[in-house]
């Protein structure tokens, strides 16, 4: 049986989005917001996902991200509208570890 990998989006401490693909989302977004698992997102501490597209084989996966990449921001914004990722998802990080206060330095556990 082939694997099934997902494409995803996440939004960075600055508000910027991250697209990528995984087999398994927790694992990737705990290496996320380890910064271990891309330069972009290291220094963009936390990320939370805001997007999911699931049921691709590698290869296809790898073709809808590089479509995602090529959307001008606000489409990708238009797409997140119309395919928000579950309030109850398991891999969503807490709502306050999404923002530092301002003026002050994100908390690092």
């Amino acid at each position: 049986m082939a694997t099934t990998w997902l494409v995803y989006l996440v939004r960075c401490r600055d508000g910027s989005l991250y697209t990528g693909i995984t087999t398994d989302l927790d694992r990737r977004l705990a290496a996320h917001n380890a910064g271990t698992a891309s330069r972009y997102t290291r220094s963009r501490r936390p990320v939370r996902v805001v997007h999911e597209e699931t049921g691709f084989t590698h290869s296809a996966a790898l073709r809808r991200e590089a479509a995602i990449k090529r959307l001008p921001r606000p489409k990708k914004l238009a797409l997140l509208a119309e395919r928000p990722v579950s309030p109850k998802a398991k891999h969503t990080t807490p709502r306050n570890a999404t923002r530092p206060r301002r003026g002050h330095p994100p908390h690092t556990p």
